[in-house]
């Protein structure tokens, strides 16, 4: 599931990832994923953090409360230390920055084997 209030990232995401076999939904903000997580039950998050209503850390700690094993990568443009140490401690796998996105099928690949 990606979730990120810019369409365009959301897009770029979309076929960074996209494959055969892999179904991909979307949300624009931390509400719509907190919303869809339940009926989804996806195997990862890519969860950007800066978005108007409920950002990506509310929206990582309210799936996460209910659904502890949820796998949540924070994707940031924001190239900021405490940023990444505070996602590491709300229970993110992993914090990438969207210059860096290649990162993300490192990472998810990394953690199915």
């Amino acid at each position: 599931m990606i979730v990120d209030d810019s369409a365009a990232m959301r897009l770029t995401i979309r076929r960074m990832l996209s494959g055969e076999g892999i179904a991909i939904s979307e949300c624009s903000n931390g509400a719509e994923a907190v919303a869809a997580y339940p009926k989804l039950h996806p195997d990862w998050v890519l969860m950007d953090i800066k978005m108007q209503g409920m950002d990506g850390f509310q929206a990582m700690d309210e799936i996460l409360t209910e659904f502890p094993d949820a796998r949540i990568i924070m994707i940031t443009q924001y190239d900021d230390p405490k940023l990444a140490e505070k996602a590491h401690s709300a229970g993110a796998i992993e914090f990438v920055l969207k210059e860096k996105l290649m990162d993300i099928e490192r990472i998810i690949h990394g953690q199915r084997n």
